[in-house]
C-alpha cells in the first residue's frame, strides 16, 4: 500500500501515518521527494485493511494497494529514477556506467595489468571474481580471500572502485572490506538469505537476473533488498536459458525497457556472458546502450587464451579500447556519455 502525502504535509501529519502503520504491526519505508513524501506500507495482511484508514488522515493526498508482487522496486513506490553512487560516481544519470576487467582474479600482475588498461580506456569500475560459482565442483573455484586482497591492493594502486561477487551470507562483511560494489550471481538471485545479508549492510550491490527467471521474479528479489533499507541497488541483465543455442545465453534485450518502465532501479547488462564469445561481445554491448542500459559489465583479459575462468568471452585490451571508442557513438546517438 502507498501513502502520497500532500506537497508541504507537516512531519507531524507523516509521523501519524507512520504511527498508525506501527499500529498495525506493519513496516514502512520512507520516499522523501523534493515536493512530497511518499510512505511504503509493508505487511502480509494489508491487502484485509481498507485504504480510507489512512485516507482520512491529515495530510494524505492518496492511497493506493499496489497490486503487483515487487512493492518497493516498483515507480508506484518511486516515480523517479533511482541513482546509485559509488565514490562519486553515479550509475542512473546520464552517464553509462563501464565495468571492466577479468571474470576471475589469477595473480596481482594479471589484476594490475587490466586495470592499468580498462581505466585508460575509460572503464569506471574494475571486475574480478575472487570467489568463482562453477558448474562443475573441479573447475577453478577462484582465489578466495586472497583474491580479495588483491582487488584491494589493486583498487589502491589505480584509484578505481571494484566489484565483485560474494557467494555466502557469512562472507558479506569480509568482501565489503575489499570490494566497493557487492555482485549477487545468477545463481543467487534467489538466495534469500544472502539478499538479506547484503541489504542489512547498506553495500551498494549489483544483482543479476536468474537465467531461468521472469522479470518480475528479478524485481521480487531486488524487494528484499530494498526491504532491508539498502537503496543502492543495480539490476543486471545477463542473458536467460532458451531453446536457442548458437550463444552461451540469449540476452532480453526487451528487458531493458521493461525494466525501465515498470522499475526506478538502474540496469547494467553483461554482453560477456550473455555472448559466450568474444567476437559477439561488441554488437549485444551496443545493442545494450541503444536500449537505454545504464551501463555494462565486461570481461577483459590480457591473455584471453591463457584465462583460468571464460577465455573464450573475453576481449583483449585492444578490443575493450576499440569498443569503447565505438560505445561512445551510440551513447552520443541517444543523448548519453561515456
Amino acid at each position: 500500500m502507498i501513502v502520497e502525502m500532500r506537497t508541504g504535509a507537516s512531519r507531524e501529519e507523516i509521523d501519524s501515518i507512520v504511527q498508525k502503520v506501527k499500529s498495525f504491526g506493519w513496516d514502512v519505508q520512507m520516499n522523501v521527494g523534493t515536493e512530497k513524501t511518499v510512505v511504503a506500507i509493508l505487511g502480509s495482511n494489508t491487502g484485509q485493511v481498507s485504504t480510507d484508514i489512512f485516507a482520512v488522515l491529515p495530510g494524505v493526498e492518496s492511497v493506493t494497494r499496489i497490486m503487483k508482487p515487487y512493492k518497493l522496486s516498483s515507480r508506484e513506490v518511486k516515480a523517479q529514477d533511482s541513482l546509485v553512487s559509488i565514490n562519486g560516481i553515479e550509475i542512473g544519470g546520464k552517464r553509462i556506467i563501464v565495468m571492466a576487467g577479468p571474470c576471475a582474479v589469477e595473480s596481482e600482475e594479471q589484476l594490475a595489468e587490466v586495470a592499468k588498461v580498462v581505466k585508460a580506456a575509460g572503464a569506471s569500475i574494475m571486475r574480478g571474481g575472487a570467489f568463482k560459482p562453477r558448474t562443475s565442483p573441479f573447475g577453478f573455484q577462484g582465489l578466495k580471500k586472497a583474491g580479495l586482497e588483491l582487488l584491494a591492493k589493486v583498487k589502491e594502486q589505480f584509484d578505481i572502485p571494484v566489484i565483485t561477487e560474494v557467494l555466502d551470507s557469512r562472507d558479506v562483511n569480509m568482501v565489503s572490506e575489499a570490494a566497493d560494489i557487492l555482485q549477487v550471481g545468477s545463481r543467487n538471485m534467489q538466495n534469500f538469505t544472502l539478499l538479506t545479508a547484503i541489504g542489512k549492510s547498506k553495500r551498494p550491490v549489483v544483482l543479476k537476473r536468474g537465467f531461468s527467471c521472469t522479470v518480475t521474479e528479478w524485481l521480487t528479489a531486488a524487494d528484499y533488498l530494498l526491504t532491508e533499507g539498502n537503496n543502492q541497488v543495480i539490476l543486471c541483465e545477463r542473458g536467460i536459458r532458451t531453446f536457442e543455442d548458437s550463444v552461451r545465453f540469449s540476452l532480453d534485450i526487451s528487458s531493458i525497457p521493461v525494466i525501465k518502465k515498470s522499475s526506478h532501479l538502474p540496469v547494467i547488462v553483461d554482453p560477456s556472458h550473455a555472448a559466450g564469445h568474444y567476437s559477439l561481445v561488441p554488437a549485444i554491448a551496443k545493442a545494450a546502450i541503444a536500449a537505454g542500459a545504464d551501463g555494462l559489465l565486461i570481461e577483459v583479459h590480457p591473455k584471453p587464451e591463457e584465462a583460468l575462468v571464460d577465455g573464450l568471452q573475453s576481449l583483449t585490451p585492444a578490443n575493450f579500447a576499440k569498443l569503447m571508442e565505438e560505445l561512445r557513438l551510440i551513447a552520443k546517438s541517444v543523448g548519453r556519455y561515456i
